[in-house]
């Protein structure tokens, strides 16, 4: 199974909405994992509450460093933040490379319900990028 690794900065709310999704989604294709070139220690609260309106439970989702990952054998490489694209290191092998740039929901002010109405703009912007993904990776896979 191919894996993917899915990067932010701090490894808090995009990377950790993107990695659920692309599990929920497809999970019989990849084994997903996400990280962060700094990482914040926490899974933002609002990316679990978010998540779990969809029926997707990230609250067991640890924030790791990228260092974890660089002898695993990833395969694809998501940076969903401008930091990470910069800050990301050469995987051995044969890597694919994607940048998918999204705001950070953890940087929204207002009231609560504006800064959820934030985090869900941002996963919903993922999820619809995965599903172009998924969409292209399918119709290119070997019958």
């Amino acid at each position: 199974m191919k894996k993917v690794l899915i990067l932010c900065t701090g490894n808090s709310c995009r990377s950790h909405l993107a990695e659920g999704l692309l599990r929920h989604m497809a999970s019989n294709l990849f084994e997903v994992h996400s990280a962060g070139s700094n990482p914040a220690g926490y899974v933002h609260p609002i990316a679990i509450e978010v998540m779990a309106e969809l029926g997707i439970d990230i609250s067991q989702h640890q924030s790791k460093h990228l260092n974890e990952f660089l002898d695993q054998g990833i395969d694809t490489v998501v940076t969903v933040c401008g930091n990470a694209d910069q800050a990301c290191p050469s995987f051995p092998g044969q890597v694919n490379r994607y940048h998918w740039g999204f705001p950070d929901p953890a940087h929204a002010t207002g009231t609560p319900e504006e800064v959820r109405r934030v985090f869900r703009e941002v996963r919903d912007a993922i999820e619809l990028t995965l599903t172009a993904y998924l969409n292209g990776y399918r119709e290119s896979a070997p019958q």
